[in-house]
């Protein structure tokens, strides 16, 4: 289980402090597909940097798989990094625009001791891409082919749990659609927990199992 409890997390400028997170309860089960939403400004992508390991609280735990998370960020222990995967909400600001997709998607196995190739046989074709695309650059496809290669490179670290933060708000209605079911076709095969963090209540609710608020998120109830 993916768990925070009690997170805060505080900005600082020189004249003022901004709370983005205050005392934040979550919980998210493997195989579990939940959504968060909440309006623009209220803390939902700080929330889903803390759980993804990229940020550390100023307060609270992060705990994956019962094991307390000590260090974020790049000192985070790489076996937990694994575990946790962020999809970013534009595919072009996280994708290397020098790379092919086939690149993209294979390299993250290679971290972990596994196949590139092997990588981009198993999860191109699960989330919709054919050979003649993974020979392309990121300019060379759209927002929705790049998004589910974005999903399927996130796939090749074989993670517990995927943080989907606005992954389908940059995009038109029918790639929104491919790119919703590469992530549950995923989740369905390999058990992922997924939490979806959205502004579209209507969208959570169309995908989602469930559903929660961001302002209920201190109420410590659990996905």
């Amino acid at each position: 289980m993916l768990r925070a409890e009690g997170l805060t997390k505080l900005f600082r400028t020189a004249d003022r402090t901004v709370t983005a997170l205050d005392g934040v309860d979550l919980a998210l089960r493997p195989g579990a597909r939940v959504g968060l939403t909440g309006p623009s400004g209220c803390g939902k992508s700080t929330l889903a940097r803390c759980l993804s390991l990229l940020l550390a609280p100023d307060d609270g735990t992060v705990t994956v798989d019962d094991r307390p998370v000590a260090r974020f960020g790049v000192r985070a222990p790489r076996e937990l990094r694994r575990q946790v995967q962020l999809l970013w909400q534009s595919p072009r600001g996280a994708a290397d625009p020098r790379q092919r997709l086939r690149t993209l998607i294979g390299e993250p196995a290679t971290l972990f001791g596994g196949s590139a190739q092997d990588a981009v046989a198993r999860w191109a074709p699960l989330v919709g891409l054919t050979d003649d695309l993974l020979d392309r650059h990121p300019h060379e496809v759209s927002e929705g082919q790049l998004q589910r290669a974005m999903i399927a490179r996130c796939l090749a670290c074989e993670p517990r749990y995927v943080i989907a933060d606005e992954p389908t708000s940059m995009l038109d209605v029918s790639s929104q659609a491919a790119v919703l079911d590469a992530i549950a076709t995923a989740a369905r095969e390999t058990g992922l927990g997924v939490l979806l963090i959205t502004h579209n209540t209507v969208l959570a609710e169309y995908w989602c199992e469930e559903v929660r608020s961001f302002a209920e998120l201190r109420s410590g109830t659990e996905a």
